[in-house]
C-alpha cells in the first residue's frame, strides 16, 4: 500500500486502492484483500477520521463489484465496528449469506427496520442469522415469527437474548397445539406468565406437564380440572347422550356374552366409535365412563398405559389403542410414532401389580394425575 506524510501522520492511497479493486487478475483481488485486512485490522487504531472516511468511501463504492471471497473478508472486519457508514452495513447485510451473516449475527449498527426489511425480502439463511442476534427487539422477534417458518421460530424462543412481547407469546402457545418442537423453548422463556403455562397443560408431553407443575406451582385440583377439560374440550368426537345410551346398551350385551375384549376394544376405536369404545373400556377396568373419557384424550397416554397394564393386555394391544386414541384427536400421523417412543417406556418398565393398585385407586375416583406421577418415578427408579 503506498502511503503519503501529510502533517506526520499516514494516509492512504485512494487511487492506489481503487486500482487493485479494478483488477481483475487473481492477485490484484488478492492484494486487495491483504490491504484491507491490513487497515481494520492491524492498523484500525493509527487510521485518522478522515483515512477511515476515505477507505469507507472507496469500500462502499466497489464492494459491490468484488468476488465474494473479497466481500466476506470485507464483511468479517467491519461486523464488530462502530462507525461503518450505516449504508454500506446494509449491503453487506443484504449479501449472499456467506457475507451477509457476521453483520447480521455481530453488527450494532442494523436498525430494527433494516433486520424487519431483511426478513421479510431475504432468504431462510438470513432469517436464522437475525434469529440468533445479541439484544432482538420485541419488533424483530414479531417479524421472524410472522415468517412461519418452523425453524426460525425454535432458534428465536431458544435465544435468551431475544425480547418476545407477551401478544407474540399468546400467539405462539396457541401455535404450539400443533407445532410440538415450540412447547419445550416456549415453556423455558422468562416471559412465559403462569397463565398460558396453565394453557400448555392440555396438550404437551408427560416430560413438558412435570416441568410446568414443578417450575409454576400449578394447584393440585387445577391440574385435575385439566385433565378433564381434555375430554369435554374435543370437538367433534364427543358422544351425544342418545349415542351414549345406545353404546352403553350394546357394551351391556356384549359383556353378558364374554365379548369385552382387547380385539372388540380396537375394533370400536379404529371404526372411531368412540362411545363404544368409551363403555367397553369402563367396563374392562371398571373406572367410570367419565374418566375412561379422560384417560382416552389425555395427551400423554400414561393413563392409557396404566389401564392396558393393568388388565393384562399386551404391548401390541396396548400400542394399537394409543395409535387410534391419537388418530381420534386428530393428531398428525407423522407424529404418533414419536409420542408412542415417549410412553411406551412407562407399560413396558412397571409391574402388571403396580398398574393394577394404581387402577384399583382410579376405579374409587381419587388421585388420577398424583398417581401417575407416582407410577412414572417408581419406574424411573426401578429402570
Amino acid at each position: 500500500m503506498n502511503e503519503n506524510k501529510e502533517n506526520g501522520e499516514p494516509t492512504v492511497d485512494h487511487e492506489f486502492l481503487l486500482n487493485l479493486a479494478r483488477e481483475k487478475s487473481t492477485m490484484g483481488r488478492a492484494k486487495l484483500t491483504e490491504t484491507i485486512m491490513d487497515l481494520f485490522e492491524n492498523k484500525g487504531d493509527a487510521l485518522t477520521d478522515r483515512e477511515r472516511a476515505l477507505m469507507f468511501g472507496i469500500l462502499r463504492s466497489v464492494v459491490r463489484e468484488i468476488e465474494m471471497s473479497v466481500r466476506r473478508g470485507v464483511a468479517q472486519q467491519l461486523a464488530g465496528l462502530g462507525d461503518v457508514p450505516e449504508d454500506l452495513i446494509r449491503i453487506l447485510a443484504n449479501d449472499e449469506i456467506e457475507v451477509a451473516y457476521p453483520v447480521l449475527t455481530e453488527s450494532g449498527l442494523l436498525k430494527d427496520s433494516d433486520l424487519i426489511e431483511i426478513i421479510r425480502h431475504r432468504t431462510l439463511e438470513h432469517q436464522l442469522a437475525v434469529a440468533i442476534r445479541q439484544n432482538i427487539s420485541e419488533a424483530v422477534s414479531q417479524a421472524l415469527v410472522e415468517t412461519g417458518n418452523e425453524r426460525v421460530v425454535v432458534t428465536l424462543l431458544k435465544n435468551e437474548n431475544a425480547k418476545i412481547s407477551q401478544s407474540t407469546m399468546e400467539y405462539l402457545v396457541e401455535q404450539s397445539k400443533r407445532v410440538d418442537t415450540f412447547q419445550e423453548p416456549i415453556l423455558h422463556r422468562e416471559e412465559l406468565r403462569p397463565e398460558l403455562a396453565q394453557r400448555m397443560f392440555l396438550w404437551v408431553t408427560a416430560a413438558l406437564r412435570e416441568f410446568i407443575l414443578e417450575n409454576f406451582k400449578l394447584d393440585q385440583s387445577v391440574v385435575d380440572d385439566l385433565l378433564e377439560q381434555i375430554a369435554s374440550q374435543e370437538g367433534g368426537v364427543q358422544p351425544d347422550q342418545a349415542n351414549g345410551l345406545k353404546a352403553n346398551e350394546l357394551a351391556a350385551t356384549l359383556d353378558r356374552e364374554g365379548l369385552v375384549t382387547p380385539e372388540t376394544l380396537i375394533t370400536a376405536l379404529s371404526q372411531g366409535e368412540v362411545s363404544l369404545f368409551l363403555a367397553l373400556f369402563s367396563r374392562l377396568t371398571g373406572i367410570r365412563e367419565y374418566l375412561a373419557k379422560r384417560i382416552l384424550f389425555e395427551p400423554g397416554g400414561e393413563g392409557m398405559a396404566i389401564c392396558c397394564k393393568a388388565v393384562g393386555l399386551t404391548k401390541d394391544e396396548f400400542a394399537q389403542i394409543f395409535r387410534y386414541s391419537q388418530l381420534v384427536r386428530a393428531r398428525r400421523s407423522d407424529r404418533i410414532d414419536e409420542a408412542l417412543a415417549d410412553v411406551i417406556w412407562i407399560y413396558e418398565d412397571m409391574s402388571r401389580e403396580a398398574a393394577a393398585a394404581v387402577l384399583k385407586t382410579w376405579r374409587r375416583n381419587t388421585g388420577y394425575l398424583a398417581a401417575i406421577r407416582q407410577i412414572q418415578s417408581a419406574t424411573r427408579r426401578n429402570a
